[in-house]
């Protein structure tokens, strides 16, 4: 290996960067985002954490092209990221009654369904394929949402306004999220068509 691929191995497979480290900061709120909204109901403060989540989310992406620190982990940080805070707040807002609960089981029902075609992927020699952009819509709408709708668990026209607003992206949120995930599924059906099993063995 010359030396210009080892420098990029070696990029590619750094922990400590930037970028990371506020990925691991956005997984360490998930957690308290939960205690906020489920002990004290302390809503000011979760939607405060969530906020930081959304600054976070933004500035790993930045900085990780701005400063050249692209990484395996955090190509899996990321992403991984945005579905615990997903499912951390559909089970927040769920268990506080704010949302009904056949948005809560909607959302984590359409992962599943898609980690059950991981497997097949790997006959192929795929772990995964490129997110979608309708799944990046999705994910935008749902981070938009859930924040709206529990600021709009209380009284007033400010909380009236959430509500309507918090459920326009929920409702497209989630319509994008299963589209995405079906449009994911033909992939995954295309590629099992045009793909030779690939063949593992020792030797």
């Amino acid at each position: 290996m010359v030396e210009g691929q080892q420098d990029e191995v070696t990029r590619t497979h750094r922990v400590w960067t930037v970028p990371n480290v506020l990925s691991m900061l956005r997984l360490a709120g998930v957690p308290l985002f939960l205690w906020l909204v489920l002990v004290p109901e302390a809503d000011g403060w979760a939607l405060l954490v969530l906020a930081v989540s959304g600054v976070t989310d933004f500035l790993d992406g930045y900085l990780a092209r701005r400063l050249g620190q692209h990484s395996t982990v955090g190509e899996i940080l990321d992403p991984v990221a945005d579905r615990l805070y997903i499912l951390a707040v559909i089970v927040g807002l769920a268990l506080r009654d704010v949302i009904p609960w056949w948005v809560a089981i909607a959302l984590p029902l359409r992962d599943a369904l898609l980690w059950g075609l991981v497997p097949l992927l790997r006959t192929r020699g795929y772990s995964s394929l490129p997110v979608h952009f309708l799944g990046k819509a999705a994910t935008f709408n749902l981070l938009y949402a859930f924040p709206l709708l529990l600021l709009g668990d209380g009284e007033g026209v400010v909380a009236t306004l959430a509500l309507v607003f918090g459920w326009a992206f929920a409702l497209w949120g989630i319509g994008l999220y299963w589209w995405a995930g079906i449009l994911y599924a033909w992939q995954v059906r295309r590629l099992l068509q045009t793909t030779e099993r690939r063949v593992t063995g020792r030797g």
